[in-house]
This record gives structure tokens, C-alpha cells and sequence, in this order.
């Protein structure tokens, strides 16, 4: 699998550290290592570009400026000095967030969040893996595997554990990107359904955490096909 990546950032000090890092990374292909967004834009414009390591705090336009000047990105690590920014960062769905100075190993983590979103690559340490969710002016840590199925409520959603739930305004479709596929599947245009949480499929229902949730006629094939797998 390989990875395409793009260096966001105004500071040379910073580029010439990720250049570094990425080339320690066999997945990872640097495109285009970039002074600023408008730069950046260019490249996303004419490259196939997979992931954007994009610094906040530049001249002229800044890294959210430019996330919210664009119409489609791709999967986005914010590198910054300044953990203010944090919930401004996963209102705009960015796959992680690392603050400056941060380590090699710190780096990888991020990485291979990119890698496990695609559902290629298998997840090795579940334990460790979770998001920060923006729920009711806080972040709130929620673990992969502790999640039952989600439910779309508007332009919120609420997610289920097993102690429980989490409401945070985004849309399912949003949240959905950022879940791991290998582990999650959408059953209906309200639900996304841990695989391993299903207990059993009848008719047009799952049950799932003790209730049954409505299964999509569009979604069910996906649903048996996972589910046999």
C-alpha cells in the first residue's frame, strides 16, 4: 500500500523533520513539500494526494482556512505548536492532531490511522486505538472497540458503548469516514453497526447491545458479505 502525502508547513525547520520521518515510513511518498496553503492547493489540484500534513499558524492563509476553502480533502494530520486549536481540528474531521515537538513513533501512530481508515490494513492494537470525540464543549475519548453502533439524529449523532452515550454534533456519513471499515459497517441511513457486536441478522433487523436496529435494502448485501467474512 502506499500513501501520498503533501508537507503543508512555513517553517523549513519543521519540512526538513517530516521529510525525514516520511522517509522512514515505507508507505509513505512525499508529492510536494509546501511554504503555504496556496502552494499546497496548487499540488491538490493536479496530484493525487492521500494525506495533507498541514501546519495551522501561516501567512496569508492559514491551514483551517485553507481545509475550509476547499470543497473535498483528503485525509488531513495537523502538525501545531498550539493545543487550543485541537477542537477546531476534529470539527473538520482531521485525522489526528500533533503538537510540535512531537516524536517519530508519535508520527507513525498518526500514519497508520490514515492507513487503517482505508480497511487494508488490519488493526494490531485495538486497545489503542480510539477517537477524541467533541461532545458538549469537551473531547471525549471513545474507544473503537467499545462502540456498540451509532445513531444519526439530524445533524448529530449519538454513539453507543457499553457505559455510554455520546452525543456530538456531525453527521453519520462524517463520523462514518473516520471509523475503521474492517470494524464497522453501515446497515441503514440512521445506523453504523459494530460487526462484532451483531449478535444475529433476521429478516430486515440486527440485534445488536440488546435492540434491534433496522437493516437498509441497500445496505444488506454489504452487511451478509461482512458478516460471512
Amino acid at each position: 500500500m502506499n500513501i501520498n502525502c503533501i508537507i503543508v508547513d512555513d517553517e523549513p525547520i519543521a519540512r526538513d523533520i517530516l521529510k525525514t520521518y516520511i522517509e522512514q515510513v515505507p508507505y509513505l511518498t512525499l508529492v510536494a513539500s509546501c511554504e503555504d496553503a496556496f502552494e499546497a492547493m496548487q499540488v491538490l489540484k493536479t496530484k493525487d494526494i492521500d494525506l495533507i500534513i498541514l501546519d495551522i499558524n501561516m501567512p496569508r492563509l492559514t491551514g483551517f482556512e485553507m481545509l475550509r476553502t476547499l470543497k473535498k480533502y483528503p485525509a488531513v494530520i495537523i502538525t501545531s505548536a498550539y493545543p487550543e486549536y485541537a477542537l477546531e481540528g476534529f470539527e473538520l474531521s482531521v485525522t489526528d492532531y500533533l503538537l510540535k515537538p512531537f516524536s517519530f513513533p508519535r508520527f507513525v501512530q498518526a500514519t497508520e490511522k490514515v492507513v487503517n481508515k482505508t480497511g487494508e490494513v488490519p488493526v494490531s492494537k485495538s486497545e489503542d486505538l480510539f477517537l477524541m470525540v467533541k461532545s458538549d464543549k469537551k473531547l471525549t475519548k471513545v474507544f473503537f472497540d467499545e462502540i456498540s453502533y451509532i445513531e444519526a439524529y439530524g445533524n448529530y449523532i449519538f454513539i453507543y458503548t457499553g457505559q455510554e452515550r455520546v452525543m456530538s454534533k456531525q453527521t453519520l456519513t462524517q463520523f462514518e469516514q473516520q471509523l475503521p471499515a474492517s470494524q464497522f459497517t453501515r446497515i441503514h441511513k440512521s445506523y453504523i453497526a459494530s460487526l462484532k457486536g451483531i449478535k444475529y441478522l433476521e429478516g430486515n433487523e440486527v440485534s445488536i447491545a440488546g435492540k434491534k436496529l433496522p437493516v437498509g435494502k441497500v445496505y444488506r448485501e454489504s452487511l451478509l458479505g461482512k458478516l460471512k467474512n
